[in-house]
């Protein structure tokens, strides 16, 4: 990725890769046929890394006691935070994103695919463990759709995820909103028999 992050896309070439490897062109061309079979293979490893992130985060913040929101957003912004570390610095972040979708748009949906399964396991485990409920009409598989969708939505008005702060920020705030609105209202507990005597009694003596 380094030569990519350095030089851009359209300015990269196998010879300078090979040498940042420390390999002959040869060497290089016998695993990558070409410049853009490379660029897939570096954009395939930093989806794969983003989404191990992910796992790990949510696994963490809900070892912490962390509630459903906290769970997601957790997940979530560990995969983007993943994502933007890995074209952090470059002066060509704006084409490298352009030509990861021109290059990789399977790349790219297949891991959204897979994101989205990861969430929604997240939330059907996080929900089970805290003995949560879900609006009606809404299931894991539904929430974590709309997660991906918030979070396409913040991306729409931050090309390029920059200034990543204020990105994640925004993100963070449309996933806590989101999972606000889907998750149902807690019931009342129901008042023990014990509690109930104690309280008629309680009235008969006034």
């Amino acid at each position: 990725m380094t030569v990519f992050r350095r030089h851009g896309f359209r300015r990269s070439s196998i010879e300078e890769t090979a040498e940042a490897a420390g390999l002959t062109r040869q060497a290089l061309y016998h695993h990558f046929k070409s410049k853009e079979a490379l660029f897939r293979a570096v954009i395939e490893r930093v989806h794969e890394d983003a989404l191990a992130d992910g796992a790990v985060a949510a696994e963490r913040a809900e070892a912490a006691g962390g509630v459903l929101a906290d769970i997601v957003v957790a997940q979530v912004a560990a995969r983007l935070q993943a994502f933007v570390a890995s074209f952090d610095g470059s002066p060509h972040i704006e084409e490298l994103f352009s030509e990861h979708l021109l290059q990789a748009r399977d790349l790219y949906q297949h891991y959204a695919a897979l994101h989205d399964a990861q969430v929604a396991a997240t939330i059907a485990r996080a929900i089970r463990r805290q003995k949560l409920a879900l609006a009606p009409g809404m299931t894991p598989a539904i929430l974590a759709r709309y997660v991906e969708l918030a979070v396409n939505g913040t991306k729409s008005a931050y090309p390029s995820m920059r200034p990543a702060d204020a990105f994640l920020r925004d993100a963070e705030a449309m996933l806590r909103t989101l999972i606000a609105g889907a998750v149902a209202p807690s019931k009342p507990k129901k008042p023990s028999p014990s509690a109930r005597a104690v309280r008629q009694k309680r009235g008969t003596r006034k």
